[in-house]
């Protein structure tokens, strides 16, 4: 067997009994893609690119969105090409060979668990202070890990189980809910911009670029434009959840296009309205490391009823981002389970819904434990690290595909796609290069563990692989 393992080929189907119901239409995946993307990454990372990068906290969602929009226009046309579940994960087993998706799927699995938990831990922020806005104080030690002092975030854990216990009532159920959420939050931001705009003041754009444009270490810290990039990258993924769903869409190939790339229009747009309206209304030294930043700038504009709203929105409403991630990560392990690569037993599909639930439930599990114990800097740094290796596959999967099936039908052409694969492998790694050096330590431990599992189980389980000693048996060429 060689090192890269075999590949998927093109058009392979589910097994009998373990494919999933398809059940979402296009307002379906703009949501989830615009529930995804809109959420802590906007609500509360905002805070900590300000501490990163200044007032140059809007360029460095500018560069973020810029890089993610290369790997949307890849992953639009991959999922319309290969409408299965998996997102990135599938793409590089047809692309690349079974070890390739191993790590992109392992790293998703990072980056969806881990993303997750920093929505919990955000929205564990914004609860408290709306709590304390109305006079209750919640003892601290059940509101901040052992990091902060405390013994577990329990806000954090209880939304990641109600969360959990929303997937495994349905996926369309699920997809419902969240297109009220998504309302929600739109409706919240800009309702911020309306308050916020009016005191903008230039002088709090000064000086712009106060750690200069690279990624540098200043006391003990990255900071710099690149290191405040590389994590509000994590405000922009969302989109990659809607290729996850490739399987469940009714019409994937109109419809996996109109989520994939409409959300990432839309919130690219309200995205910089925001950060420009937050940055411009008060000093960014005012936001650095908020845990509740949009609520914290209308409070400083003495706008506290318009604060209290914000702040109520994004208890009610941020929940639908770990909505999104909890289900393209459940997506993700049950993929790999049905292609042997993980105990095949996880592949169990509910026959009342037509969803994962075994699979979800331990996600879910997994999720609470990680939101209860972490900080949330340092889950979203780590999630950032698994996505972007994830990006940089979905940009080498698109350009491989071109060349070694060039013929294959494509419901969406990408665009220039050797200059978008590009760009999306040259932005990830730089990005990826951005993050503080103790991150890409844990990331590659993670990954060193995922190998070990792979070599010792994986290698010789996975379905693809069954088949390729069956096929040399008779010798025939399996590929």
């Amino acid at each position: 067997m060689s090192i890269i393992g075999p590949r998927k080929p093109l058009g392979q189907h589910a097994p009998a009994g373990q494919a999933l119901a398809k059940t979402l239409s296009w307002p379906h995946l703009i949501a989830l893609g615009v529930g995804a993307i809109v959420g802590t990454g906007i609500y509360t990372l905002t805070g900590v690119g300000a501490e990163r990068a200044g007032p140059a906290v809007i360029l460095a969602f500018a560069i973020a969105g810029a890089v993610c929009a290369c790997a949307a226009l890849a992953y639009a046309e991959l999922a319309t090409m290969i409408p299965a579940a998996g997102s990135a994960y599938t793409f590089s087993y047809v692309a690349l060979g079974e070890t390739a998706a191993w790590v992109v799927g392992w790293s998703l699995i990072l980056e969806y668990s881990l993303a997750c938990s920093t929505v919990a831990v955000g929205w564990s922020g914004y609860l408290v202070g709306w709590i304390q806005a109305i006079g209750v104080t919640l003892p601290p030690e059940l509101l901040a890990g052992p990091h902060g002092g405390g013994i577990v975030n329990l806000p954090a854990v209880l939304v990641a189980l109600a969360v959990m216990g929303m997937l495994v009532a349905g996926t369309r159920e699920s997809a419902t809910l969240n297109i009220v959420l998504v309302v929600i939050k739109l409706v919240a931001l800009g309702v911020f911009i309306a308050f916020a705009m009016p005191a903008f003041d230039a002088n709090n754009l000064h000086p712009f670029m106060p750690y200069g444009f690279g990624s540098t270490e200043v006391e003990g810290t990255k900071r710099g434009v690149m290191a405040a990039a590389a994590i509000v990258f994590f405000a922009f993924y969302g989109f990659d959840a809607v290729a996850t769903s490739a399987e469940e869409a009714k019409n994937p190939g109109r419809d996996l296009t109109i989520g994939i790339v409409g959300s990432m229009l839309l919130c690219t747009a309200i995205y910089m309205g925001v950060a420009v309206a937050a940055i411009g209304a008060v000093p960014f030294q005012t936001l650095a490391n908020s845990s509740e930043p949009l609520a914290l700038v209308l409070r400083t504009l003495n706008q506290p009823t318009a604060a209290y709203l914000i702040a109520l929105a994004a208890v009610i409403a941020l929940p639908s981002v770990i909505l999104v991630m909890m289900y393209g990560q459940s997506r993700i392990f049950f993929v790999m389970a049905r292609d042997g690569l993980l105990p095949a037993s996880l592949a169990t599909v509910s026959k009342r819904s037509g969803a994962p639930t075994r699979i979800t439930v331990l996600t879910g599990l997994s999720i609470a434990v990680v939101a209860g114990l972490f900080r949330l800097d340092e889950i979203a740094e780590l999630a950032n690290a698994g996505t972007l290796v994830a990006f940089v596959a979905v940009g080498a999967c698109l350009m491989v595909l071109r060349r070694t099936a060039p013929t294959a039908k494509r419901l969406f052409r990408c665009p220039a796609p050797m200059v978008v694969g590009t760009g999306a492998i040259l932005g990830c790694l730089y990005l990826l290069h951005s993050l503080p050096g103790a991150t890409l330590v844990r990331f590659l431990i993670w990954n060193a563990i995922g190998l070990a599992i792979y070599l010792a189980y994986g290698r010789r389980a996975s379905r693809a692989s069954r088949a390729s000693r069956a096929l040399r048996a008779k010798g025939g060429v399996f590929d």
